[in-house]
């Protein structure tokens, strides 16, 4: 289901970007903003959004 993209711009630290990088590169992605946009359909169609964001899982918080 093709849609109207919106071209929105926010900060993410390197290591979450490389991160990206290397889903596109494993998935053969035509981009690397293909690999937000699968996450975020994924939340929306099948994401427990409770699970998801219920639980605190920053990785620099400590």
């Amino acid at each position: 289901m093709a849609g109207d993209k919106t071209k929105i711009t926010f900060e993410i630290y390197t290591d979450s970007n490389e991160m990206l990088e290397k889903i596109r590169d494993q998935f053969n992605l035509p981009d690397t903003s293909k690999a937000p946009r699968c996450l975020l359909d994924f939340a929306a169609s099948d994401g427990d959004w409770d699970n998801i964001f219920g639980e605190v899982r920053c990785r620099r918080c400590g």
